[in-house]
């Protein structure tokens, strides 16, 4: 129920900064904006190169003049009042309910800009949506391009096919991407019915399965039940923000298989697959 749109600067500007910090400013801003639509709506990325003039300097006297590198993300949800709008970069700050949010994701992107030599604004009206404008400096000489991760020490690489089930689109993106990288081929599924239809479909062999324990139309527990059903040799790792023990005091979530708990990183997750795929298939 979330439209994604992306206007990009083909001819976009050197900026000096960690790939990995960008991923989490927009990573966070984002979901901030997927949380701001309840009901749906429309995400925009945008980037362009800009020169901010000594006029908006002059608005902005944090600012110097010069070049920059300018991504927006603007969403059509629910929008902030100037007094909201005044806190939101302030540590453990939210207008999220208990256990949505920690308060901590716009004061880290806050952090990573200011790291970056940038800087960010946000312009917002009730009803009528919010925008981030984060203004990174231009740099001349030309990006490097981004060398590979080392591999762990005895982490093996993975050739194997894992079947990834998550309706969180952007853990699951992130997932995806983690394990490609490892060199496994992902199918991807975005709820236990779409899951259930892949296993019937895919013409070829499904090593593992990754599954969220916790989805709308039936558990990740019920989803394997199905599965092995019609796979019976696939392995199986639960994802889940419940604890193992937590999980097991859970009305029919009983655990059947190992357990990777959210967060994680991806050396554990990377780690944790090879341990599962190292045991014998049922």
């Amino acid at each position: 129920d979330v439209e994604l749109v992306t206007v990009l600067a083909p001819d976009l500007g050197a900026v000096r900064a960690d790939p990995s910090q960008i991923e989490q400013i927009l990573m966070n801003l984002v979901v901030n904006a997927r949380d701001a639509m309840p009901k749906g709506g429309r995400i925009i990325l945008e980037t362009m190169n800009v020169d901010l003039s000594h006029s908006y300097v002059q608005e902005h006297r944090v600012v110097e003049p010069g070049s920059y590198v300018m991504l927006a993300v603007s969403d059509s949800g629910t929008g902030m009042d100037t007094q909201t709008q005044a806190h939101i970069f302030e540590p453990f700050f939210t207008t999220k309910e208990l256990g949505r949010g920690t308060g901590l994701g716009l004061s880290t992107v806050y952090g990573i800009v200011k790291q970056s030599q940038g800087h960010i604004w946000v312009y917002s009206e009730i009803g009528h949506g919010t925008t981030f404008k984060i203004y990174l400096p231009c740099v001349q000489e030309a990006a490097r391009a981004e060398r590979p991760e080392p591999q762990p020490a005895g982490v093996a690489r993975g050739e194997e096919t894992i079947l990834l089930v998550e309706d969180d689109l952007a853990l699951r993106q992130l997932a995806v991407k983690i394990l490609r990288r490892e060199g496994y081929t992902v199918l991807e599924a975005e709820s236990s019915v779409h899951a259930e239809d892949i296993c019937r479909r895919h013409p070829g062999q499904i090593d593992l399965v990754l599954t969220d324990m916790i989805m709308p139309e039936m558990s990740g527990r019920e989803l394997v039940e199905r599965v092995r059903a019609l796979r019976p040799r696939v392995r199986v790792l639960y994802m889940s923000g419940y604890t193992e023990h937590a999980a097991s005091q859970q009305p029919g979530l009983g655990i059947d298989a190992p357990l990777l708990s959210k967060p994680f990183s991806s050396a554990v997750l990377s780690s944790k697959i090879r341990e599962v795929l190292r045991q014998p298939a049922a």
